[in-house]
């Protein structure tokens, strides 16, 4: 099997990848409760294993995974207090958003520092983060060269999961469980599922779970593939008609581009909202209150 993985590789297979296809891919994702039945880790898991699946079909370079993404404030606060419950240890790798989106700045910083042509970012993690990250790319595309596209895994999962419409994504459900069982089969155990009648919330466990399916999961990988194969050529395409310059070099670069062209506009990111509502409100004694409130002066 071609290596793919940017840590695992030796300096001169490094240099015949980016030979054959200058591109790298970034899969984000983090360690969050996805029911009893599922390892913590699915969201960047999943993101990471369909991104090599990709490159080993398409060409490119993937780069290590980010297991440390957006959670506990705003929204996702109210989302615990509602899927996960008041537990002791919630197991999360999380970070606010103005960390996240100030350290994929660097992460761009070094593609297009190395001259890849091309770079897709990809989450496993669902909630508004992937919008702002859609938003992010557009307002520092302008000043890189590196042709830059970002989404949320299930946007690439165009044909769906069921036979006559589109499967959207799901929170370890039978959407997120197959994906992971296709994926990553030691990290799904089914006999964790509890029995139906037992209600919940069980560790934020989707209400499809029981109809998940490692073949499905492998259909929709390959889907994915595909989907993804298909945006490459065209980002690379891109690049070759307009031969951008490689602008961001230096960790100056990436500070100046946060402060002058994304922190204007961060307090207009969809997570750096207390609530996607309006009547959004959590109860003081909650174990998730404390960051809930995005605090003043950011953004």
């Amino acid at each position: 099997m071609t290596e793919v993985r940017w840590e695992r590789m030796f300096p001169d297979q490094l240099e015949a990848a980016f030979a054959a296809c200058p591109l790298v891919y970034f899969p984000y994702g983090l360690c969050e409760p996805h029911g009893p039945q599922n390892a913590v880790g699915l969201d960047a898991l999943k993101s990471h294993g369909i991104c090599c699946e990709t490159a080993r079909a398409h060409g490119g370079i993937v780069a290590p995974p980010d297991y440390w993404h957006i959670h506990e404030l705003g929204g996702y606060a109210l989302w615990c207090e509602r899927a996960v419950g008041q537990v002791e240890r919630s197991w999360l790798t999380c970070m606010p958003p103005w960390q996240h989106f100030k350290n994929i700045c660097y992460h761009l910083r070094m593609a297009d520092h190395l001259g890849f042509h091309a770079a897709i970012l990809v989450t496993g993690h669902y909630g508004p983060n992937w919008k702002d990250l859609k938003t992010l790319c557009d307002l520092v595309q302008p000043h890189l060269g590196t042709r830059i596209f970002s989404l949320p895994d299930l946007e690439a999962n165009q044909p769906g999961f069921d036979k006559d419409g589109k499967s959207g994504g799901d929170h370890a459900g039978k959407v997120e469980t197959s994906l992971l069982w296709a994926i990553e089969p030691g990290c799904v155990d089914m006999s964790r599922v509890p029995p139906e009648e037992e209600g919940g919330p069980h560790f934020a466990m989707g209400p499809t779970v029981r109809s998940s399916n490692r073949l499905t999961g492998e259909r929709m990988v390959a889907d994915e593939v595909t989907w993804l194969g298909n945006k490459a050529s065209e980002l690379m395409a891109d690049y070759r008609s307009n031969q951008p310059d490689h602008r961001l070099h230096t960790f100056e670069d990436v500070e100046t581009l946060w402060e002058d062209v994304v922190k204007p506009h961060l307090g207009e990111f969809e997570t750096m909202k207390s609530g996607w509502t309006e009547d959004a409100s959590l109860d003081p004694e909650s174990v998730w209150y404390a960051n809930w409130k995005i605090p003043e002066g950011i953004g």
